[in-house]
């Protein structure tokens, strides 16, 4: 027998405080330092302060995280991660958020639009006076261009200040002019976009720097230039769409193709037009059927790259007979069959767009049985069911290589990823990649590594490898190193990966500007890949020459907060403690406790008991 007693118990909850503090470059640029220090300090010593909240502190930069240390040593700004990871971590509590910052951001969504529950107090360190600037606002560029072909540039420039000023903004590379604009800026005329159009003449890395003259009375010309990079690729295609039918997926596929400006694709109709095979370096075959049979034979006689779409109209008796490592044994229905991503898809690099929400696509009901090794991008799903039978595959034998897409209506695809994104480019970067692959000369690499071209200083560099093994599955047995040098050998290290998910993963630190080789190397095996990349002067951090003070005053009015100058931090702390909005919540909690549980209250009733019976022993009543 345990009888139980009902007991209720008051908890006071105290609202909660968030102080997030940069720890970016731009503290120490603005030279700030011992500010922060002070302000952090005085806020995690303050009796009346503690008293009344529960404080928590934070650091972020490139990333956000709890503060145990801060050296102002990270090389971006993201604010607005800051703030609404904080919001994630105390969402359904009373509370406030202090941010220490000078408010400029240099990645990330703008923090100007974040909507935050809690009021936001800012204390704007950093330079609040207006200094006379003239800097390269951004710069829009495609990372990739075409031999002998013109790739676009757009400059935005801003100038801060009140005179009338004119200056001269240039693009140049390997110390030679190519581009040049006078430009005037006022007061009235603040902002200036400058595009235009260059002609890729060198295959391979190409290296531009962006100028603005220096004005008179300029502070800051850390941010008056940029450097960017343009890789030339040398690449003419030409891709033959056969068709047995007329159907909407013949132009959706064309108009894809044709997107990439260095890609042409020519429709034929089968029986009606001729052509040469030898004049592509791709067949699609759309829907194909017993017409096909001379452009079978000339695609095994030449080893072409193909790309086969089937559907209602293919004569799958007939393409079985093709010996393409693939048959399909059919029954006399149709079905339709939606999408599954394969995430551990690695013979490309191909994301995920969303090809679960796209519509069914139509083929004959059946099996698709491959007799030749295969990598599936997407699955079949039949009415919400998923299967691993493959909806779209490749495949590799030799130098040739293949793909299948089981099923016909691929044009709604391209229609319903324009409803998703109100653009073409997703779905036509897919059909892209694809066709990239398919044409691609190179046999595919075991070792693959990706790193960026460019990087500004001190920014971290964040490099990927992919290793298969001989079967072209990810292994990630293997010991993968770099070997760094920079061009004038000063620099020498060796630096080991680590593996993560399906990747193996690197990043390196605290390389100074210039340009650099490496080579990855596999260990115990010759396997290797090298490349290059460059790391200008340019510091992100640097490019401001005052807090952005506007920016600060709106989150915190938007938010129902206030904003606070460096040297008015206690009125902050005043503020906080006046403030009823922040007051300590009272909980009642109701529990049943065992009486066994309750160990006080058992021994008073045991000296209770023992009490009585000494009473009663002394006065003789037992």
């Amino acid at each position: 027998m345990n009888p139980t007693i009902k007991h209720t118990e008051i908890i006071d909850t105290k609202p909660r405080l968030a102080v997030l503090a940069d720890n970016s470059e731009s503290v120490a640029y603005f030279k700030e330092e011992e500010q922060v220090n002070t302000i952090l300090n005085d806020f995690k010593n303050h009796t009346q302060l503690n008293n009344k909240f529960t404080a928590s502190y934070f650091s972020f930069g490139n990333r956000f995280k709890k503060l145990d240390s801060i050296t102002y040593s990270e090389t971006q700004t993201n604010i607005n991660e800051a703030i609404t990871s904080v919001h994630s971590i105390f969402e359904d509590t009373v509370g406030a958020v202090v941010l220490i910052t000078d408010g400029n951001q240099t990645y990330g969504n703008d923090y100007e639009f974040s909507n935050s529950p809690k009021p936001i107090y800012p204390i704007v360190i950093g330079d609040t006076t207006k200094h006379t600037d003239l800097k390269i606002s951004r710069l829009h560029v495609n990372r990739y261009s075409y031999l002998n072909n013109r790739f676009p540039i757009e400059s935005l420039l801003y100038y801060e200040g009140e005179e009338t000023v004119s200056s001269v903004f240039t693009i140049s590379t390997n110390g030679k002019r190519v581009f040049s604009k006078r430009l005037t800026f006022s007061d009235t005329k603040r902002t200036a976009t400058i595009q235009t159009s260059l002609l890729s003449l060198k295959k391979g890395k190409n290296y531009y720097t962006a100028s603005i003259q220096k004005i008179k009375g300029e502070k800051n010309t850390a941010n008056n230039s940029k450097t960017f990079a343009i890789e030339v690729i040398d690449e003419q295609t030409k891709v033959l769409i056969i068709t047995s039918v007329l159907h909407p997926d013949v132009g959706a596929l064309k108009k894809s193709i044709e997107t990439n400006k260095q890609r042409k694709a020519d429709i034929k109709v089968i029986g009606k037009e001729t052509f040469n095979i030898e004049n592509y370096q791709l067949v699609l075959l759309y829907q194909p059927n017993t017409k096909f049979n001379t452009v079978f034979d000339a695609i095994k006689k030449n080893k072409a790259h193909y790309f086969i779409v089937t559907g209602t109209k293919t004569d799958w008796s007939f393409l079985n007979r093709q010996q393409l490592g693939v048959r399909k044994n059919i029954i006399s229905k149709s079905e339709n069959y939606s999408a599954g991503y394969n995430a551990n898809f690695l013979t490309f690099s191909q994301d995920d767009i969303g090809f679960s929400q796209f519509p069914p696509l139509t083929d004959a009901f059946g099996e698709n049985i491959f007799s030749k090794a295969y990598e599936p991008l997407l699955f079949q799903n039949i009415k919400g069911i998923a299967f691993d039978t493959p909806l779209l595959a490749t495949i590799e034998e030799g130098e040739q290589k293949s793909a299948i897409l089981f099923g016909e209506g691929i044009w709604k695809w391209r229609a319903a990823s324009y409803l998703n994104s109100t653009t073409f480019e997703v779905f036509d970067h897919f059909i892209s990649n694809l066709i990239q692959y398919v044409t691609s000369t190179k046999i595919r690499k075991r070792l693959d590594v990706t790193v960026d071209d460019l990087f500004p200083a001190n920014a971290p560099i964040a490099v990927t490898a992919l290793y298969l093994d001989k079967n072209y599955r990810f292994d990630s047995r293997v010991s993968l190193s770099m070997e760094i040098t920079n061009s004038d050998q000063s620099i020498q290290r060796g630096l080991p990966f680590s593996v993560v998910g399906n990747s193996y993963q690197l990043q390196i630190e605290n390389l100074p500007a210039g340009d650099y080789l490496y080579t990855v190397k596999v260990k115990d095996q010759e396997i290797t890949a090298s490349g290059n990349f460059k790391i200008t002067t340019f510091k992100i951090e640097e490019q401001f020459t005052n807090a952005n003070t506007d920016k600060l005053y709106k989150i915190a009015d938007k938010t129902g907060g206030k904003s606070y100058y460096k040297t008015a931090w206690r009125s902050l702390i005043q503020d906080l403690l006046d403030d009823s909005r922040f007051y300590t919540t009272q909980k009642a909690v109701t529990k049943n406790k065992h009486f066994i549980d309750w160990e006080w209250l058992l021994v008073l009733l045991v000296i209770l008991l023992s009490g009585e019976w000494f009473i009663r022993k002394y006065y003789g009543k037992i």
